[in-house]
């Protein structure tokens, strides 16, 4: 079983959208899925799905015992794909315990499908990144935003400080070297990977050498989402020099998704985007994602070279400027039919324009705030 979290550091960047219609697209190609919702404390990817509440999911299983789990992996409406919910009403369902929590994965890790998608919530708690944990492969949703990909970068770096502390044992020389780092918060935000790698080294060689035999393993993907213009699939590249900078990790880039109103529109329908317009330019990004993991589907263990890494990003590149190509031609053809009035289209580009006005102030305040950063650090 193939087994794909899916979580992103920060809220809004269409993590579910990617889950859902993931799964839908593996689902027609002929595998049999498991979609679960771990969004726990906020779950709503029913409504994505378009199935009513039942009132079973996750949320019951864990609170009512002796409740099989079978009985919360439900049928859907789409051929292969069956579906856990997460039932968010249920108060405290967002802190789960850590024996419920391994509870639920082996649950998880025992069932019968060839690909297990885990929708994750947002942010870096210690349940989401250790649901994130449960494979090698998952994926991390981002946008060009500044803020969203800087939390991109912080939950791929708390994954990897997560793999630390479930690594070393507790009492070695190598979980010292990591509490002494944790007591002085500041070093820990500072310390970069292969810094605390050399001073493990030096203390525990053992503990080094079964994080980095672990490390060697844990090949995440990116997912650039909420695209405006082809230059923004470029902004990856800015997490993947920060990753394999202060990270020691190299990351692959799955693919980009442009911002679409049809997704909005599907989603107000509760129909997912590739059920509601399966043409459209955003849900053939998504068919294209599905071909990738469905081509290495045999060589998941293969280590990843560079050249592959780095061919994964000039793709997206690629796709970038190709699927902004569609989208313009799309615009046309609406307007030359006149589904499209020129007044529609003014109001778009004031809408974008607003919102590129926003972005800019933020970008702004949040230069401000590193500009007084750094002159405080360089006057201590």
């Amino acid at each position: 079983m193939h087994i794909v979290p899916i979580a992103s550091g920060k809220g809004g960047v269409g993590k579910s959208l990617v889950a859902a219609n993931l799964s839908i697209a593996l689902a027609e190609a002929g595998r049999r899925v498991i979609l679960a919702d771990l969004d726990l404390g906020a779950s709503n990817l029913h409504v994505i799905l378009g199935i009513p509440s039942t009132g079973r999911g996750v949320g019951t299983w864990l609170s009512t015992s002796g409740a099989e789990f079978s009985d919360i992996v439900l049928s859907s409406d789409y051929p292969n794909l069956r579906f856990i919910p997460g039932d968010a009403e249920i108060p405290g369902l967002a802190n789960i315990t850590a024996p419920q929590k391994h509870r639920l994965i082996r649950k998880l890790l025992a069932l019968d499908a060839d690909y297990l998608v885990l929708d994750l919530g947002a942010g870096t708690g210690a349940n989401i990144l250790d649901f994130f944990l449960t494979a090698t492969q998952g994926i991390v949703v981002t946008a060009p935003a500044l803020t969203a990909t800087l939390n991109a970068y912080l939950f791929l770096k708390n994954a990897i400080f997560r793999l630390m502390w479930t690594t070393f044992k507790k009492g070695s020389a190598a979980y010292a070297v990591l509490e002494g780092l944790r007591k002085d918060g500041s070093s820990l935000q500072k310390a970069y990977v292969p810094a605390i790698l050399d001073q493990v080294g030096r203390a525990d060689p053992e503990s080094r050498a079964a994080f980095e035999a672990k490390a060697a393993q844990f090949r995440p993907r990116l997912v650039m989402n909420m695209l405006e213009d082809p230059k923004d699939a470029e902004k990856a590249q800015k997490i993947r020099k920060s990753s394999l900078q202060y990270l020691n990790l190299d990351v692959e880039h799955l693919g980009i998704l442009y911002r679409d109103d049809l997704q909005d529109i599907a989603l107000g329908s509760r129909i997912p985007i590739l059920r509601y317009k399966p043409q459209a330019v955003l849900s053939q990004a998504i068919y294209r994602m599905a071909d990738k993991l469905l081509s290495c589907e045999d060589a998941a263990e293969e280590p990843l070279s560079d050249a592959y890494l780095d061919e994964t990003y000039q793709t997206a590149e690629m796709e970038a400027e190709i699927d902004y190509s569609a989208k313009v031609e799309y615009i046309e053809d609406l307007l030359h039919s006149g589904s499209l009035t020129p007044g529609d289209l003014v109001e778009t580009v004031k809408s974008q324009q607003f919102e590129i006005g926003q972005l800019r102030k933020e970008n702004q305040f949040l230069k401000s705030k590193l500009v007084k950063a750094f002159s405080q650090g360089f006057k201590g």
